[in-house]
Formats: C-alpha cells, sequence, structure tokens
C-alpha cells in the first residue's frame, strides 16, 4: 500500500492522521486534550461569569466562553505535544533533519543531500536571512570533513556570503533535533530579502556540477511537511 502524501489531505484528516501518528509515541495524549479542555472551559466560563451580564445572556455567555476557552488550550496543547512526538519519531532516522528543516516558514530555502557518503552521512543546506546554514546529520567525525569541504566550495563562489554549520546529534557542541530549527531561526538576519534571488541563483552553478542522492523514502522523512500547521498548533 503506498504512502499518502500529507499535503493532499483535506484538513480534518491532516488532523486526524496528526493525532494517530502522536498517539503512537505518546500513549497519553487523549487524556492530556481532555484535561486541558476541562481546564480551558473552566478558565473560559469564569472570565464571562464575572464580565457584565446577568439571568439566561450571562449564562448563554459563559458557557459560550468555556466551550472557546477549552478548544483553545486543546489547539496548544495538541501542537506543542504533536510536535515533540514527531520529532521523536524523525530522531536517528535517515533524512530526518531533512523533514525537519520543512518546517521552516516562508523565506527559507532548503536544499536536501547536497553532500553524503558512501555510510549515509548527509549535508543538507538552508538559504535564508542568516546566509547559507549547512546542517549535517550522521557521524560527526565523518560529517566534519563533507562540511568542512562544502564550506569552501560554497566560499569560493559567495565569499561575502556567512556560512554557518550545524550538526544534528544530542552530543556537546551539537544541535538536539528538536531545536534545529529554533536554532537556525535565531542565527539573526545577516542577508537582506532582496539578495537572497541573487543567492539562489549563484547557487545553481554549485549545484550544476554534482549529482543529489536520494533521501529515503516513508512516511518518517515526509510526514511533516504537509501537517506544518497542525505541529504549530494552528
Amino acid at each position: 500500500m503506498s504512502q499518502v502524501d500529507p499535503s493532499t489531505m483535506s484538513r480534518r484528516r491532516q488532523i486526524v492522521e496528526t493525532y494517530r501518528l502522536t498517539k503512537q509515541s505518546d500513549p497519553t495524549i487523549g487524556l492530556w486534550l481532555l484535561g486541558s479542555f476541562v481546564v480551558g472551559a473552566a478558565i473560559g466560563f469564569a472570565v464571562f461569569w464575572v464580565l457584565p451580564g446577568t439571568g439566561v445572556l450571562g449564562l448563554v455567555m459563559s458557557i459560550l466562553g468555556a466551550i472557546l476557552g477549552g478548544i483553545l488550550l486543546v489547539m496548544v496543547i495538541f501542537g506543542r505535544r504533536a510536535q515533540r512526538a514527531a520529532y521523536k519519531r524523525l530522531e536517528g532516522q535517515p533524512g530526518g533533519a531533512a523533514a525537519a528543516l520543512t518546517m521552516l516558514r516562508r523565506g527559507w530555502t532548503t536544499e536536501p543531500a547536497i553532500a553524503f557518503n558512501k555510510q549515509q552521512d548527509v549535508v543538507h543546506r538552508v538559504v535564508g536571512p542568516p546566509g547559507i546554514v549547512l546542517v549535517g546529520e550522521g557521524n560527526p567525525s565523518r560529517l566534519r570533513p563533507l562540511l568542512t569541504s562544502e564550506r569552501k566550495r560554497h566560499e569560493r563562489v559567495l565569499y561575502e556570503v556567512p556560512v554557518t554549520e550545524i550538526i544534528v546529534g544530542n552530543d556537546e557542541g551539537q544541535v538536539p533535533m528538536p531545536k534545529l530549527v529554533r536554532t537556525i531561526m535565531k542565527l539573526g538576519r545577516k542577508v537582506k530579502p532582496a539578495e537572497l534571488t541573487d543567492l539562489l541563483n549563484r547557487l545553481k552553478a554549485i549545484d550544476a556540477s554534482r549529482g543529489k542522492v536520494p533521501l529515503p523514502k516513508g512516511p518518517v522523512p515526509n510526514s511533516m511537511k504537509g501537517m506544518r500547521g497542525n505541529l504549530r498548533g494552528r
């Protein structure tokens, strides 16, 4: 049976699929959502109850406030726990970092697997406000030569553009998968938006001289692309 691309799903089906995947690694998600609805409903009811209004109208408004408060808190908790579960599934998976990078918002361009070796250590490239970010996933000792080679390759063509190197992992000096996107977005703005188009065009000269390695196919590397809104709690 072929894997369905989440980006082609309806909004309702995306939410159902996100919940199903989250429950696999977070069995208590149902209890968390139920508890968050009760807490949110209690807060919403209390807030609307103290507002001006008496009798039936005041009661109706309080009930509506309870429903809205409960739904709002459920969305927030669901988004956070779903995102945590998604990153947990991606850790240790080939191509996991590339999938996580799809969480970057508009204004960022990700090119997966621009460099690799026989042991499946891979370097991905992100282009955005900080300039060029090289993201390596795999064995750190084998990744360092790959990253150094890619840095030099880019600096020969784009010597004025900052190049940052990141290795995904949980050891010292590495960036854990759940913090990868946040870390990249905090690198600051070093390239103006008007310069990004020219930068991307010039990168084509680098990419034209080499081939690409296909990322592993399956639900893990592709699962976050079509569900970014759900995982952000929207």
